[in-house]
């Protein structure tokens, strides 16, 4: 029987470059699907950030120079590949000066605002991966585009190359990672685009409020829909809240419409075999764990000598999703608990200026690192004694997923997939494997760290916690059968 041939397509990817949790996903599943059996590719910009040494790339030769129309213009794409490291998964990259040689991937590291032709960048990487797939001898049968960065690609295959024998039958599964990034551009941006003018026209499939919207395109095309959480796949459809004006859209494809909660590649997030935390540790003996809280206090210049007093993780964009109001109506508060708290991140500028008055005033209670670093990432998972995720929504989660693994227990709000990876110890005393708060409350919150703290308090209770939390099995594995399935699925429309 042949091998079922999918393309995976990315703006981002773990290593080759990471904004978000989708460069983790795009990074890790499709290794889980070509053990599977699948003859999985992937696809992604190559951004001028990607080493091609490194990573050892090469050019394909035969695809050195595909022309691009956009408008009355022609851009030249350049295909290169190289493997997924560790990995015997393939991946192709496309490259075009003008528009991903820039720093930054979706923004401009000096303004820290998007692209503003951010439109055009994404409708070309669309278009190259199908003018690729027209010439070349490898065709997949269906390709798996994410985010809005991919949302073109459905309408391409049905509106612009229906009739090609190549493309034509190819089927589209379409992963939405986080509704609230939605590709939102100018109307005049579809006379450049190559797609017809009347998927901009007023409640057509690509017009939005007065502007093109890529999300609610792939949405409106693709074959079959998901999302990364089975919890998510339903607040999506149930409020503008959750489903961020699209809600009418999703509802209309709900049969059509699957959550898949994402895994973890336990080969990167595993404290037996970490090799970025300072001691590694492995359930049954923890020496390790109390060795790396006490490595983590002192990155972060807090008392090393107070090992007993619980210490909270935080690692997060610094946004209102993430519930850093809640974690600033609750800092006064929360900081005259017996406990110590250290957050790494970046983001919105007004969080980042809060944060750093109150670290000022509570040096000895606060730990803040304003920046992106992974070595100290894997450090606050094996260093915490608890993982805070206070999210307004979340449509996956890894962080409190990682923590699990690390013995570091979950205090988070129940949704998203946050709600279905964490259950509460005291609701369910035989299962839970973290702390749990409904409401988006700052007052919810602090009643869940409190019974986190008196949790901490019983150190035979707490041991009996962590063995759970350490035993849990998120891997890829599972997740990618459910992926087989949905493409499976696909297929058959």
């Amino acid at each position: 029987m042949p091998k079922m041939k999918v393309l995976f397509a990315s703006a981002e990817m773990v290593p080759f470059a990471k904004v978000g949790g989708l460069a983790d996903v795009a990074g890790a599943l499709p290794k889980a699907l070509k053990q599977l059996g699948i003859d999985v590719r992937l696809a992604m910009p190559l951004y001028g950030s990607i080493s091609r040494k490194e990573f050892g790339l090469e050019k394909v030769p035969e695809f050195e120079s595909i022309s691009i129309s956009l408008g009355k213009e022609t851009e030249k794409a350049t295909i290169w590949r190289a493997p997924l490291p560790d990995s015997p998964v393939e991946v192709y990259f496309v490259e075009n000066e003008r528009f991903f040689s820039r720093p930054g991937i979706y923004s401009d590291p000096k303004t820290g605002q998007g692209y503003e032709d951010n439109g055009l960048r994404y409708a070309f990487f669309d278009r190259s991966l199908l003018e690729w797939i027209k010439g070349g001898q490898w065709k997949p049968e269906l390709i798996h585009g994410n985010d809005f960065h991919c949302g073109l690609i459905p309408p391409y295959l049905r509106m612009s190359y229906a009739q090609d024998l190549n493309l034509g039958a190819i089927k589209t599964v379409y992963s939405i990672h986080n509704l609230a990034y939605q590709g939102k551009f100018p109307l005049e941006v579809v006379s450049k685009i190559g797609l017809p003018q009347e998927l901009a026209q007023p409640m057509a499939a690509l017009e939005f409020f007065g502007e093109l919207n890529y999300m609610k395109a792939g949405l409106v095309f693709a074959d079959v829909i998901n999302t990364v959480s089975e919890r998510y796949a339903q607040e999506i459809q149930e409020s503008p809240e959750y489903g961020v004006g699209l809600e009418g859209v999703l509802r209309s494809r709900s049969a059509d419409l699957f959550g898949i909660l994402n895994g973890v590649d336990y080969s990167q997030w595993n404290p037996e075999e970490d090799k970025l935390i300072a001691h590694q540790f492995k359930p049954g003996d923890l020496s390790g764990k109390r060795k790396n809280k006490a490595a983590l206090l002192k990155a972060f210049s807090l008392p090393t000598t107070e090992l007993e007093r619980p210490l909270i993780g935080i690692i997060s964009r610094l946004a209102d999703q993430k519930g850093f109001d809640l974690v600033l109506q609750a800092a006064g508060e929360l900081l005259t608990l017996d406990l110590k708290l250290v957050i790494l991140g970046t983001g919105q500028k007004e969080y980042h200026r809060r944060l750093q008055a109150i670290q000022k005033k509570n040096p000895r209670k606060l730990g803040l690192a304003l920046t992106f670093d992974n070595r100290l990432a894997h450090q606050i998972e094996a260093g915490a004694d608890m993982f805070l995720m206070p999210s307004r929504y979340e449509p996956c989660g890894l962080n409190q997923m990682y923590s699990l693994k690390y013995g570091t227990i979950p205090i988070v709000r129940a949704t998203g997939g946050l709600a279905d990876t964490i259950r509460d110890v005291e609701q369910d005393p035989n299962n839970g494997n973290g702390f749990v708060f409904e409401e988006y409350r700052a007052d919810e919150m602090l009643v869940a760290i409190g019974r986190a703290v008196a949790a901490f308090r019983d150190g035979r209770l707490w041991q009996r916690l962590v063995d759970r939390a350490m035993s849990a099995d998120f891997s890829w594995a599972r997740s990618a059968e459910k992926y087989l399935q949905l493409y499976q699925r696909a297929l058959q429309k």
